[in-house]
Parts: C-alpha cells; structure tokens; sequence
C-alpha cells in the first residue's frame, strides 16, 4: 500500500466518521440519562437542510452551522416534551420525529436541488500540520473535525468525573432515588436530550456544508440509525464512540477504494448496513451489556407519583 493511498483513506475515513462522532456523542448523553431517541435522523436532515439553505442565502456557512444546531436542539425538544413531560412511548416519540424531520426537509429543500454552496474550508494546524505522513492524516482538515475530537475528553471528563456527570448517571440509572437526593430529573433529562439534539444538528450541518456541498432529498442516508447502533456499540462511553465512528467511517470509506476494483456498487453500499447489524448483535449480548450495560431506567417515563 502506497503512502498516498494510505493518507487518502485516513483522511476520507475521518471525514464519514465525523458526523457519526458528533451524533453518537450527543445520543449517549441522550440515553445516559434515561432517554431513548429514535429521532435522530429526523434531527440529522433538519441540521442538515437549515446549514444548507442558510448558507445558500447568506453565503456564510458558520452562520449556517449555528442555526442548524439550534435547529436540532428545538426539535429534539420535541421529543422531550412528549416522552418527559407527557411521558409517552419514547420509541413512537422518536419515530415520529424521523418522519417528521424527513418529510418537513424535503419540502422546504425542493428549492435548493441542484444548487452548490460555499463550503467551509479545511485549516491546516500550525507547525503539527507540516508533519510529514501524519499532518495531512490528522491535522488538515476543516474545523468541524477538530471540535468533534476535542468534543470527546470533554464530554467523557463531564459524564465521568463531574457532579453533572454523576447526576446525568443516576437519573439513567434509578431515577426515583437522584430525586430523592434532590437531583432534578426532568431537567436533567431535558438538557440531555437538547444536548443529543444540538449534535445531531451539527451531524446534519457538516454533511451539507462540508462532506458534500449540495442538497439531496434523504441525504442523512441512514447514518441516524447508525448512530444509534454506535451508541450501543460505544456502551455509552465517549472515548469508545470515537474508535467506533472511526471504524464505521472507514467501512463507508472502503466503497471509494474498492469501487475502481470493478467491486458491486450495490454490494459496496450495503457495507455501512451489514456493519451497523453486525455492531447491533455484538452490542446487545448478554455477556457484554453485564460488563458494561446500557442504563437501567433506558426508555422508562419517571412520575414521582409512582416511586
């Protein structure tokens, strides 16, 4: 294998897995505190058309960044509302969400189909970026990639080593009892999933102004689902959703090189899908959810009229 050949698959596998960091960080907030969001491919194109169109208006795609994460957070509010406050079914909660976010971005992205945009430029870090083999690796690409990785020590030091941390655990975890010892658990729960939201935005907006600059009906393409694969495949853990967006990323990566191999398209682009089952299995087996384990009270509406 070739140096070049080397570089350009790092570099192509870092790119397909930075929306898929992005979004898997901020579903384990999500479901660290007792949440379960399905929707998040709903919020994923939402982030995804607000980016675009922003950008194709104003000619600023940070602009358009911005908006999407809000865009995100206010829809996975939500969510939040009806599975926290309502308490309804977080699975038909989140489901409608999805279909909710698809369909409201296909109508408002028909105006935009076949238009290209200012994308947001890649930044080669100072004197690291110069390394030879490494730097054009890891230390140039665009800023987005650069606040994905920072996102991870920063989100794990949060969920690990901080009171907010504990709390965030102890509501996914039993919630009557962090009531019981004065942790807030609505709110709690609503700022997790905001949290989730907000990313999920910024997943969308990185895949309209950065990974590809244009907009396309259904462009999230499935990466919604499997971030909520990657979550369990991380065990809820920020530093594993870093290694396991990565690895997903590089199966979506494979497609490019193995393409002028004379390899099926159609088996090329089931890829990402078989590995997002294959993580599916692995992740739920008995043996491995003792070691680790998904949150107890995962899914499970709280009402202190019930503790």
């Amino acid at each position: 294998m070739s140096v070049e050949f080397a570089v350009s698959a790092v570099r192509t596998t870092i790119k397909a897995g930075t929306p898929l960091l992005m979004g898997t960080l901020g579903e384990i907030y999500t479901e660290r505190s007792g949440v379960l969001n399905l929707g998040v491919e709903g919020m994923m194109i939402m982030g995804a058309i607000t980016a675009f169109s922003v950008t194709a208006n104003t000619n600023d795609p940070w602009l358009g960044v911005v908006l999407a994460a809000m865009v995100g957070g206010v829809f996975s509010l939500i969510h939040a509302f009806t599975s926290i406050t309502l308490r309804a079914n977080q699975i038909v909660s989140g489901l409608a969400l999805t279909m909710l976010g698809l369909g409201l971005s296909g109508l408002l992205g028909k105006p935009y189909v076949g238009m290209t945009i200012k994308r947001i430029k890649e930044t080669q870090l100072p004197f690291i970026g110069d390394i030879p083999v490494l730097g054009p690796m890891l230390f140039r690409h665009d800023p987005l990639v650069y606040i994905s990785m920072a996102l991870v020590p920063f989100m794990w030091f949060i969920l690990f080593k901080t009171k907010a941390g504990i709390n965030i655990r102890s509501v996914g975890e039993n919630p009557a009892a962090a009531d019981s010892l004065g942790v807030n658990v609505f709110m709690t729960r609503y700022i997790c999933v905001f949290v989730g939201g907000v990313l999920s935005g910024l997943a969308g907006a990185y895949l309209s102004v950065v990974y590809t600059p244009a907009w396309i009906e259904g462009m999230t393409a499935g990466r919604g689902w499997i971030v909520i694969a990657l979550t369990i495949f991380s065990m809820w853990s920020p530093t594993r959703a870093l290694m396991g967006a990565y690895l997903f990323g590089g199966v979506s990566a494979i497609q490019f090189n193995l393409q002028p191999l004379g390899v099926s398209v159609n088996i090329l682009n089931m890829l990402p899908y078989i590995a997002t089952v294959v993580a599916l299995l692995v992740g739920t087996r008995e043996t491995v959810r003792k070691r680790i384990g998904a949150p107890s009270a995962l899914g499970l509406p709280y009402s202190r009229e019930e503790k």
